[in-house]
């Protein structure tokens, strides 16, 4: 006759109460790591699109006159409604909910992220002493305090120094710290300031802006942490380092936490791997790869993403302004399909396109994408199973749609039934 296997003994403690405190142990080091790498996403607004204007052209009332250009060019190419959907390849319904939203926003607010150029879109250094630069520096930055102070200053504003190369290095450190000498003697730094580093091609560059950041801190009186700066992604080098590695992850966690932006750069870096001038563009191959490499890197950091621009511009006869318009909105929506919520604007007729592109691409699925959001808010049937991670991408796309002008608060109230502070609580579930 068979013995029968006794019982196991009852443990006296459930497993995770001894195991748990091993596993704590062990994993207490990445569990810190991926906290302080990837504290999610940034609170707050992001522009959709940046003006970089050459340091010697800037002045207070620029980005009002692109907005008056804008309109001007608007009612000279698409002056009806159905000029303005076939321009802007919009439905007609949609169109006409767009066409108000965009000749207000372009009669208030035309800019929304404002950098001062000192490198590409500047003179060529060849052609200047530096102390030319050192004058337009002071010059620059006294015309953006008085914008300041006056409150005519766009929302984000910022500069583009040259880059860390050798060759240029010592040229960008005179320029930031003659430009904010300037600026902080007239006003605070402004809240939504930043500088914006080009070229950048290792994680070295970024570990030498940190330390660049905090001198400036120093000479200037500056809180700690105060100065941030965005990277353009421009170089090859980049995208992939030598070692094989994407040298941008490496680049990111070097900031100290500084870091606010990835913009990418589609011509410098489009020519550095020797495409044909005639096919470089935003929707070429290369530029989806290195934008791809950009977003995956970025994912859950906080930096947020800038696509570039497009060189075709809306000028000439009403043909090739409306080609120009229809080219750039067809862009923009690429962009904003794949996560790219924000770009560079060329000429002032680009943002009218740029606004028609973006609030369509909000408006589009306002209803749809309320009504889902408030069947997860209400935990109602809607045949869709919604997950927290859904959830949290349709509050990021009605507050992204609130932010820039696309929809009103009272529309997410009504179809949605939330107020902003319950969007922005789902949006971080």
């Amino acid at each position: 006759m068979t013995t029968p296997t006794p019982p196991p003994a009852r443990r006296e403690k459930k497993l995770a109460d001894a195991t748990g405190a091993e596993l704590d142990a062990l994993l207490a080091p990445s569990d810190q790591q991926l906290a302080d790498q990837y504290p999610g996403e940034r609170p707050g607004r992001q522009p959709v699109q940046t003006l970089y204007v050459p340091a010697d052209q800037f002045e207070p009332d620029l980005p009002m006159w692109w907005g008056t250009e804008a309109l001007v060019t608007l009612e000279r190419c698409a002056p009806q409604p159905d000029h303005f959907a076939a321009a802007m390849g919009l439905g007609p319904q949609l169109a006409a909910a767009v066409r108000d939203r965009v000749l207000a926003k372009l009669s208030t607010e035309p800019v929304e992220d404002l950098r001062i150029d000192f490198e590409d879109g500047y003179r060529p250094r060849s052609a200047r002493p530096d102390s030319r630069e050192d004058d337009d520096a002071r010059a620059a930055a006294a015309l953006l305090g008085d914008a300041v102070i006056a409150g005519t200053a766009p929302p984000f504003t910022g500069l583009r120094c040259k880059s860390l190369a050798a060759a240029t290095r010592s040229r960008a450190i005179d320029t930031l710290d003659i430009f904010l000498a300037e600026l902080l003697a007239r006003c605070q730094l402004p809240a939504g300031f930043v500088v914006t580093l080009p070229k950048v091609t290792c994680a070295d560059q970024v570990r030498a802006m940190v330390l660049l950041c905090e001198r400036l801190e120093e000479a200037h009186r500056l809180q700690p942490g105060q100065l941030r700066f965005e990277i353009q992604a421009e170089t090859p080098q980049l995208i992939l380092g030598a070692d094989g590695a994407a040298e941008v992850a490496r680049c990111l966690h070097a900031a100290a936490g500084r870091l606010t932006g990835l913009h990418y750069g589609t011509y410098d870096y489009s020519a550095a791997l020797n495409i044909a001038a005639h096919c470089q563009s935003m929707d070429h191959p290369c530029a989806d790869h290195a934008r791809a490499v950009l977003q995956v890197a970025a994912a859950g950091t906080g930096v947020r993403l800038s696509d570039g621009s497009t060189n075709v511009l809306p000028i000439g006869s009403r043909e090739d302004v409306l080609a120009a318009w229809q080219l750039h909105a067809r862009l923009v929506r690429r962009s904003l399909q794949r996560g790219f919520y924000q770009g560079w604007d060329l000429h002032p007729a680009q943002l009218a396109s740029r606004y028609a592109a973006t609030y369509g691409f909000f408006r589009a699925e306002l209803p749809a994408a309320a009504a889902r959001l408030r069947s997860y808010a209400e935990r109602t049937g809607t045949g869709v199973l919604e997950d927290p991670a859904t959830a949290r991408a349709l509050a990021g796309y009605l507050a992204r749609g609130l932010d820039c002008g696309a929809i009103a608060q009272q529309e997410i109230a009504e179809l949605a039934g939330l107020d902003r502070a319950r969007l922005d609580a789902l949006r971080v579930l």
